[in-house]
């Protein structure tokens, strides 16, 4: 079971503030990533689509939206967590 983050993007000139808190954006993500809990993130190729990201547990989605700065300051005008289950697994080792 994975859990899958949705971003909707807020609407007007958003660029601005993406911008100025893509760093902190990025340096949250990456400190998940490298403790396991996030698997993959990015955005919709039209912004308009929003953003995903797939996290290993819930409370590591709702740990990661809780302090990520484009929720804090208003990149991100909702968001939503959907419990996932993949079917196709790729061959892992010792699995």
């Amino acid at each position: 079971m994975k859990y899958v983050v949705f971003y909707e993007v807020a609407g007007g000139d958003v660029m601005p503030r993406i911008r100025e808190h893509n760093p902190a954006h990025r340096a949250r993500w990456a400190q998940f990533h490298a403790r396991g809990d996030l698997l993959m993130i990015g955005p919709f190729t039209d912004l308009r689509d929003g953003a995903m990201a797939v996290f290993t547990t819930r409370e590591a989605a709702e740990e990661f939206v809780g302090g990520d700065p484009f929720v804090l300051h208003g990149v991100v005008s909702t968001w939503r967590i959907a419990e996932w289950m993949e079917a196709l697994v790729p061959d892992v080792p010792g699995r």
